[in-house]
């Protein structure tokens, strides 16, 4: 089979009428508010009706520490949502939305690849059903208010130099990271240091992926702290009345889109915080809703498996009492050989030596995905110029772990490449799961980064200033000891050296900054140099994104 670009395969998709894809999920047709003929957003009275329903079975996708070489990991999210469906399953998948900023930036769209895409692709990497547009708008509305109140005589004594929210924009723009607020004079209110993170960023994006309902949506924004008053008093959204204000801007956001794969099965696609500065998965809405209506729900965790499935575990499921079944670790060969000491450049040639050593990052992934007492599956995600003896070699890695590893080819062949991973997987969740996040919640806050950064990223220690840890116990003081940890860190390496591939040990991870996500229910650790605005590379994608002749997107993917 002959592949094309990506938007060519997706702008030949036979796409059917979205309400037709709701009634292979039994989602009456009233009960889909549509945002054109494909796309729609299911109602929350329906949401509702689903109470009491069995759940089916909960299937995470995460990956080896990503290279520039690519791992796949939405593209085997589509892949195995297809071939499960063509051996005969009710399933679907649940991933999300991408982010303006990477869109535009280096990193590109975020709806799979070749012929296992998720469509109508470029309206899902642009504006979609405007829901980034909402939050950004709720969280800046917040902002909003912070220095309105403080303008019209500061009732609460809000210290101006303790305001702790900043604004948010849906792209890259490392210029708005430190700015300098209400200059012009008195009539623009007072001047303070301020800034901006990227949208994905935001703990109102958090919140959106981690509430439960309408109501649930509410009461996290009004618990967020904003600021604090001389005297360190937290002041929450709620002092400020804004979260009623803020939830009406979310309310049709919330709801969980619904979409299709390039073969017609149903897909979800809800929110989108990133797993470098927040917990990296979709909304809890979108998920709890695709496993009352199928048997196996595939969804994705954010960049490598040390970031995504770790928050995963112990943020997202441990919040919604979920129970995944089995976890699919994809690599690929090319991402392997780079692990493995080989440039960009060099990576079409044959190379077992350096596939071999670059396992010892899939085996480091594999050893920390079965501390969570979930069953693990390899998907090696097939490139043209892979060779039998380098996946052989990979073959034989995974198998001395007790694990298996296999072939898929879902990028050339959609779901008829990954229906020997989706068989595995059926047999997998048959078997038993005894998931369980890797701490407790009434660890000490530090114990917590400590245990991530021992367990998980194999450092020798944790360092960090009497700031830090001296702020960790004045939340444990205020209620927050049970909140679980969310590890902002680099996505390049299990270490804060985005350039020590492979499977370093014996590091040392510096927490440089806490902060308090009050309405999300996490802690941000905040570890070497990780920004929670990123800039645009030298060259970014929007140099080549344009309209061609015939009105058509070009350079989007």
């Amino acid at each position: 089979m002959t592949v094309k670009s990506d938007i060519e395969v997706a702008r030949k998709a036979k796409m059917q009428p979205i309400a037709d894809i709701g009634g292979r999920l039994e989602i009456p047709a009233d009960q889909l508010m549509h945002y054109g003929p494909h796309k729609a957003k299911i109602s929350y009275d329906f949401i509702k009706s689903l109470n009491g329903r069995k759940d089916g079975k909960l299937i995470l996708v995460t990956a080896i520490t990503p290279t520039p070489a690519g791992e796949g990991k939405t593209t085997t999210t589509v892949g195995l949502g297809d071939g499960l469906n063509r051996i005969g399953k009710k399933a679907t998948i649940c991933i999300r939305e991408p982010s303006l900023g990477p869109c535009f930036g280096m990193k590109g769209g975020a709806a799979g690849g070749g012929y296992a895409q998720v469509v109508p692709m470029e309206d899902i990497n642009l504006h979609f059903t405007g829901d980034f547009h909402a939050i950004g708008i709720a969280h800046n509305l917040l902002c909003a208010m912070i220095d309105n109140h403080i303008y019209w005589g500061n009732k609460l004594g809000i210290d101006t130099r303790r305001v702790t929210w900043r604004r948010v924009v849906d792209m890259n723009d490392r210029s708005l990271r430190q700015i300098a607020s209400s200059l012009g004079g008195v009539a623009n209110g007072y001047t303070r240091e301020d800034g901006f993170d990227i949208t994905v960023a935001s703990e109102i994006m958090a919140i959106f992926c981690l509430a439960l309902d309408l109501e649930d949506l509410e009461r996290r924004i009004g618990d967020i702290v904003v600021a604090y008053t001389r005297d360190r008093d937290p002041i929450r959204a709620r002092d400020l009345k804004a979260s009623p204000a803020m939830t009406v801007l979310l309310k049709d956001a919330l709801m969980p889109n619904l979409v299709q794969t390039l073969e017609n099965n149903p897909a979800f696609i809800h929110g989108g915080p990133f797993a470098n500065i927040a917990h990296g998965c979709n909304s809890v809405t979108a998920t709890t809703t695709a496993l009352k209506l199928a048997d196996y729900v595939v969804t994705e965790a954010g960049f490598g498996a040390d970031l995504g499935a770790e928050k995963f575990f112990d943020i997202k499921c441990r919040k919604a009492w979920l129970k995944p079944s089995a976890v699919v670790l994809v690599a690929t060969i090319r991402a392997l050989k780079m692990h493995g000491g080989v440039g960009k450049d060099d990576l079409g040639s044959e190379n077992v030596k350096a596939v071999v050593g670059g396992c010892t990052n899939l085996a480091r992934h594999i050893q920390n995905l079965k501390k969570f007492g979930v069953p693990v599956v390899v998907a090696i995600n097939q490139f043209i110029a892979d060779t039998e003896a380098e996946t052989e070699a990979v073959t034989a890695a995974v198998e001395n772990l007790g694990a298996k590893a296999i072939l898929a080819s879902h990028w050339e062949n959609g779901g008829a490449g990954a229906e020997e991973l989706a068989g595995h997987v059926v047999t997998l969740c048959e078997g038993e799961s005894h998931f369980a996040p890797i701490y407790p919640d009434d660890m000490p806050l530090f114990q917590k980064i400590e245990t991530i950064a021992t367990e998980i990223y194999r450092a020798s220690e944790v360092t960090a200033d009497s700031k830090v840890r001296n702020q960790l116990k004045e939340w444990e003081k205020q209620g927050f000891g049970h909140f679980p940890i969310c590890m902002a860190k680099t996505q390049y390496s299990f270490s804060t050296d985005p350039l020590l591939k492979g499977a370093p040990d014996n590091h040392s991870l510096n927490i440089r900054e806490v902060r308090l996500s009050a309405g999300a229910g996490f802690i941000v650790a905040i570890a070497g140099d990780i920004m929670t605005m990123p800039g645009l590379p030298r060259v970014p994608s929007a140099e080549a994104i344009h309209l061609d002749k015939e009105g058509l997107i070009q350079g989007l993917f």
